[in-house]
């Protein structure tokens, strides 16, 4: 054990001089000491350091160091083999500036911006009636009573799950990052509010934090920021769900007016109501119209009147034939008289004879005297009746 302390004393001994870049926390420089000590922490993780250094190092910053101000220090890291420790003995320290801060989130900015966390695609909608509002903000501080008073103004029966955590500071991003994870697993929030009051870019920088931003991009519920005030840009804004212009905003856009919606819904009903009376009342002047016109008045009308005109047709029709039969029997008895007259019957009547020779194939009526040799067969018919004779000799004159 000795031997590996020893090692590793040597090893990090021959590190040399380094420069560290973190958060200040609990410092403790007494007066009359000849070591201050303080702890450095990296703000992206959870990782400190011990730190020792001349009380004077300290007196000499050009702005005051306090807890939670962003450093760079360079020192000489020390390996204590007696406790198996690591500290850094420092011999300069230089405060982070404004401007060089500002410089490091807009490169970080760029970089998530290009990973696509800003995209508005990536943003999800808001439930319109949450049954949970998740809200992470400081303990009693103004954003938090702002939320949770104007939410139940517009909502009184609306459910908040509150986490305190500090806001500002190098312990923000990890107390956030534990209380996001929690209510993100809590299936009864649907929306996650992270508040805070204004403040300056030293005291809103947790809301730029890396590791903060990836775990809300991560997120399965929807989040809204609602950092300091309108001017107040963290990159937390552009990688939530929804940014509100303020904490006070924020409860707006994620709890319904009650008495609003419920006086939207009178109002639809109304219109709805009026609608369909003016579609019933307009229908009904259709129908009514429809209605007042003769043929659906009096349906029978143009019915009596076409029977009218079918009765006068059939007595046209019946006289027209009774005429044609009149005409035709006219026509037909003088065609019976002329039949009569110039019939067979009555050219007999008057003393005329048919004679028809028997005796041949194809019995003939007999119309010379040349076809009535001697011996020949005939029928000789007269008006009342026919007698069979033969032929003689005779004279043929």
């Amino acid at each position: 054990m000795r031997t590996l302390s020893f090692k590793l004393a040597e090893w990090i001994h021959r590190l040399g001089q380094v420069w560290v870049e973190g958060q200040i926390t609990q410092i403790n420089a007494r007066p009359g000491t000849r070591t201050a000590f303080l702890t450095l922490r990296d703000p992206a993780a959870d990782i400190s350091i011990s730190v020792t250094c001349d009380p004077n190092i300290l007196r000499r910053s050009p702005v005051p160091l306090t807890d939670g101000t962003r450093v760079i220090v360079s020192g000489r890291p020390n390996f204590y083999s007696g406790r198996g420790t690591l500290s850094l003995r420092i011999t300069e320290i230089r405060p982070v500036g404004v401007g060089e801060l500002l410089a490091r989130i807009e490169r970080l900015r760029g970089l998530l911006a290009a990973e696509g966390l800003f995209d508005a695609r990536r943003k999800r909608p808001l439930p319109f009636l949450p049954h949970t509002v998740g809200l992470i903000s400081g303990r009693a501080s103004a954003a938090q009573r702002d939320v949770l008073a104007v939410a139940r103004q517009r909502w009184a029966a609306v459910q908040f799950d509150v986490r305190d955590t500090p806001v500002q500071g190098p312990t923000a991003v990890p107390a956030i990052l534990t209380e996001l994870a929690a209510l993100d697993a809590d299936p009864r929030v649907q929306v996650i509010i992270i508040a805070r009051g204004g403040g300056g870019v030293e005291d809103l920088l947790p809301f730029s934090d890396e590791t903060l931003l990836r775990a809300v991009s991560d997120c399965r519920t929807p989040v809204v920021s609602a950092i300091g005030h309108e001017p107040d840009s963290p990159l937390l804004d552009l990688v939530a769900d929804l940014r509100a212009a303020t904490p006070t905003d924020a409860a707006k856009r994620v709890v319904p007016d009650v008495t609003a919606e419920l006086a939207a819904i009178a109002s639809l009903r109304d219109r709805n109501a009026n609608a369909l009376r003016n579609w019933v009342h307009r229908e009904q002047r259709v129908l009514d119209g429809l209605r007042t016109r003769p043929v659906l008045a009096n349906p029978l009308t143009m019915i009596d009147a076409r029977q009218e005109r079918v009765d006068a047709a059939v007595v046209d029709i019946r006289r027209s034939a009774r005429h044609l039969l009149t005409v035709e029997e006219h026509r037909n008895a003088q065609l019976t008289a002329r039949l009569s007259t110039l019939g067979p019957a009555q050219t007999l009547a008057r003393g005329y004879a048919v004679v028809q020779r028997t005796d041949t194939d194809r019995p003939h009526a007999v119309s010379s005297v040349d076809e009535l040799p001697a011996g020949a067969r005939v029928r000789i018919r007269v008006a009342d009746g026919s007698r069979h004779a033969t032929i003689v000799e005779g004279d043929q004159s």
